[in-house]
């Protein structure tokens, strides 16, 4: 039977229009990093290029050797700036760092990563395969909400969520802004987008 992580983790689903609070269990993923403006960077288009070659390898590779079948997950990914204004007010691009994460099963090891990759560069078109590494992502107790609508638009969305709601609730930022890509967006119009928002929280005491 095909294992579907999307209906097995509950924090992949968020309310539209209000915030909720949740926590995140301890997940795996493949990453790459990089920096600026995710619509002009080469990196951030060579990273996409990347990834996904690399995740559907490591789903073949599950369902042929270890015969663990799985979907494979949207895009994801971390986001951070030394000034969080970047984000919401300012929306200035070319200060993000990013990283490009795509879950997948906790059964998959750095051997079957190294496996995918060689499979991925014999075929060619994966520039930054070197890049891409396999890393654990416990954000615990987070804050999100369900984003339809151009990716542009998520600033009043953020801005509410890190100035109001957070504080408001007497919790504090600490992980990185992350955003799941439940869309493609090379197949869905902007104004029906669906992002899932998130950002790890802590007690302001803590």
């Amino acid at each position: 039977m095909k294992a579907d992580l999307k209906k097995e983790t509950a924090t992949y689903t968020a309310p539209r229009g209000r915030f909720a609070i949740v926590t995140v269990p301890a997940l795996q993923f493949l990453m790459i990093d990089g920096h600026g403006d995710p619509n002009t960077s080469p990196v951030y288009e060579d990273a996409v290029t990347t990834i996904f070659p690399v995740a559907y390898t490591v789903k073949f590779l599950s369902k042929g050797d270890l015969g663990r079948d799985y979907s494979v997950m949207p895009l994801e990914a971390l986001w951070w700036s030394d000034d969080m204004a970047s984000f919401t007010s300012a929306r200035d691009k070319s200060h993000w760092n990013w990283t490009l994460m795509n879950l997948v099963p906790d059964w998959i090891t750095p051997a079957h990563l190294a496996t995918a990759c060689g499979t991925v560069a014999r075929k060619g078109g994966a520039p930054l395969l070197e890049d891409v590494r396999l890393e654990r992502l416990d954000e615990g107790l987070s804050v999100q909400t369900l984003h339809v609508g151009p990716y542009d638009d998520e600033g009043p969305v953020l801005d509410a969520m890190h100035n109001e709601f957070i504080p408001a609730r007497s919790l504090r930022m600490t992980g990185k802004h992350h955003e799941i890509y439940l869309s493609d967006f090379r197949r869905t119009p902007a104004s029906r987008l669906k992002t899932i928002l998130r950002q790890p929280v802590e007690g302001a005491d803590a």
